[in-house]
C-alpha cells in the first residue's frame, strides 16, 4: 500500500522518509560468561580420502550413481594392445579370437549344420543338361523351340509311340475292366494245394454214442448266471514253445478251448475233461494273429502274418479254404447272425476291410475308408451294424453290406485301440486305448462316449492286450504287459484285484460263457493258464 501511496500522477516514485528505530539497551540481569575453549575439534575429513570408481567408457551398465568428474575421468592403467589400435576391435577370449557364446536348441543347430552343408555341396558348379537345337521357328516341323530333348536323353521305343498313339476302342476298354474286376476277386484256393496238416490226441474220435469232441458235454446248459472273480490258476496247458497269441472259448458252451501261437501252429484243448490237448491245426508260416469260431463251433478261421486267412473244420481238422487280398489280416470276425454264417470280415494292413464268402469264394464286399491299418471288428446293434478301429487313432461305424461310414469318431486326445468288446447287453463297447486305459462308447445311434466309465490302472502301451466281459456284465478283465490280469467293477469302475499270471506279457484274456468264475489267459511266456 505504501508503493501504491508513494505513486504520483506523474508516474514517479516519491521518496518516503524513514524512521531509525532505537536499539534497545542490554538487560541488566544478562551476565556473559567465557565458553570452555576445545583444543582438538573433532573435524570431517572424509572428503580427503575421496574414493572414485572409474568405470570403463565401453560399459552399458553402472550399478551406482557416478558423479561427473568420475564418468569423465581418463582411463587408468596401460592401454589394450589390440583396443588401443582399433577401439572397436574385441578382444581375443581365445588363442585363436574371440568366441562368442549363444545359446541354440538343437533343431536350430541341426537346421543349420545341413543348410552349411547342402551349400558347400551346391558351390561345386555342375554342367548344365544341354539340349538339342531348338531349331527355326519358320520350320514348322523340325522347330523345337524349348521342348527340345536333352543330349543324354535315350530315344524312345519306336514300337512303344506307336501303341501309345493308337486309340483304345469301348469294347476293349470295357474288357479290361472286366478283368481287373475279376482279378481283385480271390477264389478259394484249392485244399489239396495247400501245404496244410492236421493231427489229433484225443485217444478216440468218437465215444460210444457217436459223438466227437466238437459236441458239448450234455451237463452243459446255458444259461443266466451270477459271476465272480477268480482266486487261483487251475490248470496250465502246454504245448508251445513260443509266445501265444490268442485263445477262443468255443461258443455258448466252452468245452473247447483253441489257442494260436507265434510258430503259426494251431491247437484245440479240452477244458472240462483230462484238459489235454486234441487236436492241431498246422498251416501257417508265420504266426497266427486272430481265431473266430462260428456260432456251433463246427468250423473256424485263423488269421496270420503270412498274409492268409484259413478256413477250417474243427472235427476232421481239414482245411477247407484259403483266402486273402494280398495284405496281413490283422483281425477275422464271423457275422454272428445265423443266417450270415457263411460271411465273414477281414480288418487288414492296406486300410481296408474285406467281406469274405465262404460259399462263392469270392470277395462280396469291400470297405475302404481308413486311413491306417484296420485292428479290430465287433458288431452292435443286432449284428445289423459293426464298428472298426485302425491305427488312423478312429473309430467307423458301418451298416452291414454297405461300404459308407455312418458314424466317424475321432479326437484329438484319442489314440489307436487295438481291442474292443461288447458288454452283453449290447448297449456299451469298450476299447483298449494305447494310453493306458479302457475308454467305453455306447451302441446307441449317437456312439457317444461314456465320460463316467474310464478303466485305467493297468500298463498295455505298446501292447494288443485282450479285454473281456463276465457273461452277467459285472466285471471287466484285461491283460497287461507286466503279465497281469487286471479286473474292474463295471458300475463303479474300481480296480478290484490284479493277480500275476505270466511272465512275459499277457496278450489275451477269454471269460468262460458257462462257469461263473472260470477265466482263459495266454501271454508271450508260451503259457495258457486256467482260473477259478
Amino acid at each position: 500500500m505504501d508503493l501504491l501511496a508513494a505513486y504520483g500522477e506523474d508516474g514517479t516514485f516519491e521518496q518516503i522518509p524513514t524512521v531509525e528505530e532505537p536499539i534497545p539497551a542490554p538487560k541488566k540481569d544478562l551476565v556473559v560468561r567465557s565458553s570452555k575453549i576445545d583444543i582438538a575439534p573433532s573435524v570431517s575429513y572424509s572428503h580427503l580420502h575421496t574414493v572414485q570408481n572409474y568405470e570403463s567408457p565401453s560399459s552399458a551398465v553402472v550399478a551406482y550413481n557416478p558423479e561427473y568428474d568420475a564418468m569423465w575421468a581418463p582411463v587408468q592403467g596401460p592401454s589394450h594392445p589390440i583396443l588401443a589400435k582399433d577401439p572397436n576391435a574385441r578382444p581375443n577370449n581365445t588363442i585363436n579370437g574371440f568366441v562368442e557364446t549363444i545359446h541354440m536348441n538343437h533343431y536350430t543347430f541341426d537346421s543349420e549344420m545341413h543348410n552349411y552343408t547342402r551349400s558347400k555341396e551346391t558351390d561345386e558348379k555342375k554342367e548344365k543338361r544341354k539340349r538339342h537345337g531348338f531349331g527355326k521357328a519358320n520350320d514348322l516341323e523340325g522347330f523345337q523351340g524349348p521342348w527340345a530333348k536333352f543330349e543324354d536323353e535315350e530315344e524312345y521305343n519306336k514300337q512303344y509311340q506307336v501303341a501309345a498313339d493308337e486309340v483304345m476302342t469301348p469294347q476293349e476298354a470295357e474288357e479290361i475292366k472286366k478283368e481287373t474286376a475279376e482279378a481283385k476277386k480271390t477264389k478259394v484256393s484249392e485244399p489239396n494245394t495247400l501245404s496244410t496238416s492236421s493231427e489229433f490226441f484225443g485217444g478216440e474220435l468218437r465215444d460210444y454214442l457217436g459223438r466227437s469232441y466238437v459236441d458239448p458235454p450234455s451237463h452243459l446248459k446255458p444259461r443266466p448266471h451270477d459271476c465272480y472273480l477268480p482266486k487261483k490258476i487251475i490248470h496250465s496247458y502246454e504245448g508251445y514253445t513260443q509266445g501265444v497269441s490268442v485263445i477262443r472259448f468255443a461258443p455258448s458252451y466252452g468245452h473247447l478251448l483253441i489257442a494260436g501261437g507265434l510258430d503259426g501252429m494251431v491247437k484245440i484243448y479240452d477244458v472240462y475233461n483230462k484238459k489235454n490237448i486234441l487236436r492241431s491245426f498246422k498251416g501257417h508260416t508265420k504266426a497266427v494273429k486272430d481265431i473266430c469260431f462260428t456260432n456251433d463251433s463246427r468250423r473256424f478261421i485263423t488269421a496270420g502274418y503270412d498274409r492268409c486267412i484259413l478256413l477250417w473244420d474243427t472235427e476232421t481238422g481239414e482245411c477247407l479254404g484259403s483266402y486273402t487280398n494280398g495284405s496281413i489280416p490283422y483281425c477275422a470276425k464271423f457275422n454272428p447272425d445265423t443266417s450270415r454264417q457263411h460271411v465273414f470280415l477281414a480288418g487288414c494292413s492296406d486300410k481296408k476291410i474285406v467281406q469274405f464268402d465262404t460259399n462263392s469264394g469270392k470277395i462280396a464286399q469291400t470297405y475302404d475308408q481308413h486311413l491306417g491299418a484296420v485292428n479290430n471288428i465287433v458288431f452292435v446293434d443286432g449284428n445289423r451294424r459293426f464298428v472298426s478301429s485302425s491305427d488312423d487313432k478312429s473309430l467307423r461305424v458301418w451298416e452291414w453290406g454297405i461300404p459308407v461310414v455312418i458314424k466317424y469318431i475321432s479326437e484329438p486326445h484319442m489314440h489307436s485301440m487295438p481291442q474292443m468288446a461288447v458288454h452283453p447287453d449290447g448297449q456299451y463297447f469298450a476299447a483298449q486305448s494305447m494310453d493306458n486305459q479302457i475308454v467305453v462308447y455306447s451302441t446307441q445311434n449317437k456312439f457317444k462316449i461314456a465320460k463316467k466309465k474310464r478303466f485305467t490302472g493297468h500298463m498295455v502301451a505298446g501292447y494288443a492286450c485282450g479285454i473281456d466281459f463276465s457273461p452277467d456284465g459285472h466285471w471287466l478283465v484285461s491283460g497287461d504287459s507286466d503279465g497281469k490280469l487286471y479286473f474292474w467293477d463295471w458300475v463303479t469302475g474300481r480296480m478290484m484285484k490284479n493277480p500275476h499270471g505270466h511272465d512275459h506279457v499277457a496278450i489275451g484274456v477269454q471269460w468262460h460263457p458257462i462257469e461263473p468264475s472260470r477265466i482263459a489267459s495266454c501271454g508271450w511266456d508260451g503259457k495258457i493258464n486256467l482260473w477259478d
